[in-house]
């Protein structure tokens, strides 16, 4: 068993005896998202820790998407539940990268592979390209490929 599954299942262990149940209900719906994503496929397989992590990172994400969407739609019990769980899931995550050393990041990628503008997908392709992998699991896709825009556009 991988060293991060291993830590969701004592965390678990931890939560249960301490009667906690958001984070009770928060880790037995991760490791059933973690157990679902091995049985997947072809062939039943254990996941390394940075396929748990991706797992990880999607169901934060879930989270986060589903809180905008109680929300807008005047739930607020159910967003702050949500939200609740995003930062359970947030404990599991590499630290997130701040505007700063993103835009950095993206800055030194940008010169590296030479992108001049926004003249068709060509070069924010070839930027996300390079950018996606050194980002992965720091970083939403949505904030990074804005900032790219934002940087090629100026």
């Amino acid at each position: 068993m991988t060293g991060l599954k291993t830590q969701l299942k004592d965390d678990l262990t931890a939560a249960m005896k301490a009667r906690d149940e958001l984070t009770t209900a928060t880790i037995r719906m991760l490791l059933t998202a973690v157990s679902t994503e091995e049985v997947s496929g072809k062939a039943a397989r254990e996941l390394s820790d940075e396929e748990i992590l991706r797992v990880v990172n999607r169901e934060a994400k879930k989270r986060r998407e589903a809180a905008e969407a109680f929300e807008a739609a005047g739930r607020a019990e159910q967003a702050q539940r949500e939200k609740d769980e995003e930062i359970v899931l947030a404990r599991y995550l590499p630290a997130q990268l701040s505007d700063q050393e993103l835009t950095e990041l993206i800055q030194s990628v940008v010169a590296q592979v030479g992108a001049t503008g926004l003249t068709g997908g060509a070069q924010l392709g070839a930027v996300m390209k390079q950018v996606t992998p050194q980002v992965a699991g720091r970083a939403d896709g949505k904030r990074v490929s804005d900032e790219v825009r934002r940087q090629l556009a100026s």
